[in-house]
């Protein structure tokens, strides 16, 4: 299409962020495709999502070869060329490691993976490139040359313009830095990783070091711990949640919600819902989401929505950012009880690259 004719990407008082040590600049909130598009909505309602993001500021758009079997890159490369965007404002990001079929090749980060798995998603997505492709998990099967080496390769063939990972251990970063460094080659410009008011080991600590010594990004999934930090299961699991839609994944997550752990978690919701009210703020949802974004490490906050208002409803969090005083940031820290202790660089088991115990995030 034209760029011509393309729509006009306005940010909308959108911030902006470097993605690590790299130049491009990514939104403070992003979307992703993860267990939605191609899986439980497809069709018009994708393009409706998209088109509702795109026109509140949110250009960057994230995916990988997993989503629901390659199905979640063909529904938003669709949506994205249907809808005209002009290529160069968009941000997309995608995800090699799971795959889409079972041979013994198909998964993990062999160099015949990551290249042929770049290829299958840039067909699927209908793009020339990526702006960033991600190591979905870690590979200990393969040599670390051999994964730092296939990510340049791609980015050398244009199909990238950077490379990163996803749930990597500190120790697996540093190792894929020092080879980066010592092939003069290119290492990865962000993590992946999962953050929340829930979940915070990785992100605060082990990445501590790595933020000082390689500007390390990080692009956060789950901010809302699979949505209770939304308050909606605070008084039981609503027929419409993805707890109900998507019980193969979250089967564990109900389970663990009825045990006393789980309930005391539902309280702290409850009591983090009073410190938004109290305020005047907004959601439970938005200042769970404003409080990871507050982090000068979080590149991007990726945002998932099944309807186009939920975008527009969590989009409020740009504006309580800055309202996080240290008071509130404070009498937060006091309702989690979960900040995590001194800073220790440690080496964490790995996936096994044909297992699939790890949810596809």
């Amino acid at each position: 299409m034209s760029s011509v004719t393309a729509p006009e990407y306005d940010p909308k008082g959108m911030p902006f962020r470097r993605l690590g040590p790299s130049g491009l600049r990514v939104p403070l909130f992003s979307l992703g495709g993860w267990l939605t598009y191609g899986g439980t909505v497809t069709g018009d309602p994708v393009k409706e999502i998209i088109k509702t993001a795109f026109e509140n500021g949110i250009n960057m758009f994230d995916t990988a070869e997993a989503y629901a079997a390659g199905k979640c890159e063909l529904e938003m490369g669709r949506v994205i060329k249907e809808l005209g965007y002009r290529r160069s404002d968009l941000v997309i990001t995608a995800k090699i490691y799971f795959g889409v079929r079972n041979g013994p090749n198909d998964t993990g980060l062999s160099r015949k993976h990551i290249i042929e798995g770049t290829k299958d998603s840039l067909s699927r997505l209908q793009m020339e490139y990526v702006d960033v492709i991600f190591a979905h998990r870690p590979d200990p099967t393969v040599s670390m040359e051999e994964i730092v080496r296939a990510f340049n390769f791609v980015i050398e063939k244009g199909w990238a313009f950077y490379w990163g990972t996803s749930e990597w251990s500190a120790a697996q970063l540093e190792e894929a830095f020092q080879v980066a460094e010592r092939h003069h080659l290119i290492g990865p410009v962000a993590d992946q990783c999962q953050y929340s008011m829930f979940h915070r080991e990785r992100p605060e600590k082990e990445y501590a070091p790595l933020y000082l010594k390689y500007n390390l990004g990080t692009t956060v999934w789950s901010p809302l711990n699979y949505g209770i930090l939304t308050g909606k299961y605070n008084d039981g699991i609503p027929k419409e949640s993805r707890f109900t839609t998507n019980k193969d994944f979250f089967g564990n997550t109900v389970r663990d919600l009825q045990t006393p752990e789980g309930q005391a978690k539902i309280d702290k919701v409850r009591k983090l819902t009073e410190v938004a009210k109290g305020k005047s703020y907004t959601t439970t949802a938005a200042l769970a989401l404003a409080w990871v974004a507050k982090s000068s490490n979080t590149s991007t906050v990726i945002l998932g929505a099944s309807k186009p208002s939920q975008i527009v409803e969590n989009l409020a969090a740009i504006k309580i950012v800055p309202k996080l005083t240290p008071e509130i940031m404070g009498r937060i820290e006091d309702i989690l009880g979960n900040k995590p202790g001194p800073v220790v660089m440690q080496a964490r088991q790995a996936l096994d690259p044909l297992g699939r115990q790890s949810i596809y995030v």
